[in-house]
């Protein structure tokens, strides 16, 4: 029995090991782009080398070196900019944003355990590094702090909440730590649940009972009152964790 043709009048079980291989190479070849960076030391915002250069170095001609390149920008590890040539890029986690807001909207049409899951990772990670924060004190932005503590409560006096003010009261909480990977997973916990947010019940919580959690922290820092800093980011968590609902323990 002869195996059936493709739209090419290629036999499947042919087509099918050409693209196996096809993703194989791309695999490779990106591979190879990030070992040129590492072994370059090439830092974030520096330029690689050009097209044709990077084509003759890696023996690759012109369409698939781009589609590798186009993959890579797509996680952020290269920028590339049309008319100036590629960087390498900052390297955010967008892969990761995008997997867990994918996870997150499953999840509000289940029992909502990835997005639980998800808010148990970001508040371990905050209420673990908390105690840091009060150690390097005197790199804190107090001003800026209270700028965006300020501003929360000015929209919640009419009733609307802050998410701007909100992220970059955090960003600016623990910017002091000097961990760029600490900030970067932060903000894409962050980003994630702020999408979501919409969708979850609003429960007993309030823009001004938000904007209080914050004060409260605000007012912990300045008192340089570990535990009392402790208990309002516990505080604060309790507050969002009673948003999600559990409905495993409803089941």
């Amino acid at each position: 029995m002869r195996e059936p043709l493709d739209s090419r009048g290629v036999t499947t079980s042919t087509a099918g090991g050409r693209r196996h291989g096809a993703r194989a190479n791309q695999r490779a070849l990106q591979e190879a782009i990030k070992r040129l960076i590492v072994e370059r030391e090439l830092a974030p915002g520096a330029a690689l080398p050009t097209e044709v250069e990077l084509m003759k170095e890696l023996d690759v001609s012109r369409h698939p070196l781009r589609e590798a390149m186009k993959a890579l920008e797509a996680v952020g590890i290269v920028d590339i900019r049309h008319g100036y040539g590629t960087y390498v890029g900052s390297m955010p986690l967008t892969g990761l944003e995008a997997g867990l807001a994918f996870r997150g909207a499953l999840s509000l049409r289940g029992d909502y355990a990835d997005i639980r899951d998800l808010l148990e990772v970001r508040e371990v990670l905050e209420s673990g590094l908390v105690g840091r924060v009060l150690d390097a004190y005197d790199r804190l932005d107090l001003d800026e702090l209270t700028a965006t503590v300020t501003a929360m409560e000015r929209e919640a006096e009419q009733g609307r909440y802050a998410p701007e003010a909100d992220w970059r009261f955090h960003e600016t909480l623990y910017r002091p730590l000097g961990n760029d990977l600490v900030l970067d997973l932060l903000r894409v916990f962050w980003r994630v649940f702020n999408t979501l947010d919409p969708e979850l019940p609003r429960a007993n919580d309030t823009p001004l009972l938000t904007a209080r959690r914050h004060r409260a922290i605000l007012e912990a820092l300045r008192a340089r009152d570990e535990a009392a800093l402790r208990a309002a980011v516990d505080d604060h968590f309790r507050g969002i964790r009673a948003r999600v609902p559990d409905r495993s323990r409803s089941a």
